[in-house]
């Protein structure tokens, strides 16, 4: 088997001849936004640190999505400590080429602290973590992720060239600063999913996005428009956890990479367009038993007696998993609903949960239960539908595990029936609580003491994350937006 078939049984040793034809390598981390952050190494560098790892930085846990300090020092990265280096250690599993880099070799690294300790709030660790709590017990988790995004087009007015690699990202981000939002012109107008022949009109762009993903091992199991202007969804192929988040934070980069070179704005905020449904980052996820890959959330016959008939087919285990999630699931907001932006999305009459909420084969619940008799007994898993394209897919598993896995600990029973087929999120048969409607409140709740988010996670990662969404909620506070000139510029 020639030696890249299988990067999971890739040792030190091996690196000299997998390199042979390289000169350079690239390297990344992925930060508390999901954004992988990283840099170029020459070969000789790479060799020499890829068994004991790298200084890193720690600013990049000390500021945000663009490099602003926050504006409360937070205890991993500050001047006190003189925004010290931790240490980058690379996963050698990782490896994959980079097929608009000219294949130039790619390792993913997780962070530690400068003693050896595992960082709290790097995001590939906390998942780590939480897989190996699931593994002392047998278990094995499995993952898929879909994401929405709306396209733009970079407008050709930005530059003098005609090219249209020059048209990229950071063009439309400079169009912004002097231009209104809705002067950015979407890739396609209207409403049209799941057209087949809307991908021909980009044809180059569309069948690029797929076949970067597949080199780029971050393979997209379908792929079609969305009903809205420019928006297209990929589900992404189902897989162990951890090698998911990868490839789902990968997928992005490789979204917006490859779309740069095509003139175009890939966006996954969760709610660009006021008036259309936002974009969302569904996540399913499932156990198996590691010695015989047996789904765990399956049950082996139909319980005759359930407590819910939804739950006729799903497991003990699955049950105790579905509650603790639905118990902790308001707790763990901040990271289902990263950014100010994501709240925009979580409202009523736009296809998005807004309730702790579940139901079998109920897509406007929180958590869409899938399971016989609709679904074959090994495809029994859960869909998490409360996060949106925004965030960050480490932290949203690992705090899916977590909260599951609390369940399972507590053997905890579902806390609320399931929606009735037919009936939306927040009317009168919704038993469940309302989300927080901002990222102020749900924040607060997280940050509060004694809350789930710091019994599964512990206070030095919610104290960190927390801290950076306050960040978030202040820049926005002193924001001044357009609508607000547009409605009180005369009349007050």
């Amino acid at each position: 088997m020639p030696i890249t078939d299988d990067p999971t049984v890739l040792t030190a040793s091996d690196l000299p001849e997998l390199l042979k034809d390289d000169v350079a390598i690239k390297v990344g981390g992925v930060d508390i936004d999901g954004i992988i952050r990283g840099k170029l190494m020459s070969k000789s560098k790479f060799l020499s640190i890829a068994q004991s790892g790298f200084g890193f930085c720690s600013v990049i846990f000390g500021w945000d999505m663009h490099d602003q300090t926050y504006y409360k020092e937070l205890k991993i990265s500050n001047k006190e400590n003189g925004y010290r280096d931790i240490v980058a250690i690379v996963d050698l599993s990782s490896f994959r080429r980079i097929p608009w880099e000219d294949n130039v070799p790619f390792f993913l690294c997780s962070f530690r602290e400068p003693e050896g300790e595992s960082l709290s709030a790097c995001p590939r660790s906390l998942l780590a973590r939480q897989v190996d709590k699931l593994e002392t017990r047998g278990y094995g988790a499995l993952a898929g992720a879909e994401y929405e995004f709306f396209t733009f087009r970079a407008p050709e007015a930005i530059t003098a060239s005609t090219h249209a690699s020059d048209r990229n990202s950071s063009a439309t981000a400079t169009f912004l600063q002097t231009n209104p939002v809705n002067d950015l012109p979407s890739l396609e107008q209207g409403m049209f999913g799941y057209s087949l022949t809307r991908p021909s009109h980009n044809q180059q762009w569309y069948y690029g996005i797929y076949n970067n993903c597949i080199k780029f091992r971050c393979e997209i199991e379908g792929w079609h428009t969305e009903s809205g202007p420019g928006v297209y969804e990929a589900a992404l192929a189902y897989g162990e956890i951890r090698e998911m988040a990868d490839r789902a934070a990968l997928f992005k980069l490789c979204v917006k990479n490859t779309s740069s070179q095509y003139g175009i704005t890939p966006c996954f905020m969760a709610k660009p367009r006021q008036g259309l449904p936002g974009n969302s980052g569904h996540v399913h996820v499932s156990l198996k038993d590691e010695k015989t890959g047996a789904n765990l959330f399956a049950r082996e016959k139909a319980d005759p007696n359930p407590p819910y008939p939804d739950l006729a087919n799903l497991s003990d285990l699955g049950r105790q998993f579905l509650a603790g999630v639905l118990d902790g699931l308001p707790d763990v907001m901040p990271i289902l609903g990263p950014t100010v932006n994501s709240y925009k999305r979580l409202v009523e009459n736009f296809w998005a949960p807004v309730t702790v909420s579940w139901g079998l084969e109920h897509r406007a619940a929180s958590i869409r239960l899938i399971a016989p008799p609709t679904a074959p007994p090994k495809g029994t898993r859960f869909e998490v539908r409360v996060a949106g394209a925004d965030t960050n897919p480490h932290l949203v598993m690992a705090a899916i595990l977590a909260l599951g896995y609390r369940g399972i600990e507590k053997k905890m029973e579902i806390p609320l029936p399931p929606l009735g087929k037919g009936q939306d999120v927040g009317s009168d048969g919704d038993q469940g609580q309302r989300l927080a409607k901002s990222l102020r409140e749900a924040t607060e709740r997280m940050k509060r003491s004694g809350s789930v988010a710091r019994e599964v996670f512990g206070d030095d990662f919610v104290d960190h994350f927390a801290g950076t969404r306050e960040h978030e909620v202040r820049l926005w506070d002193e924001a001044v937006t357009d609508w607000e000139v547009k409605r009180y510029i005369e009349t007050v």
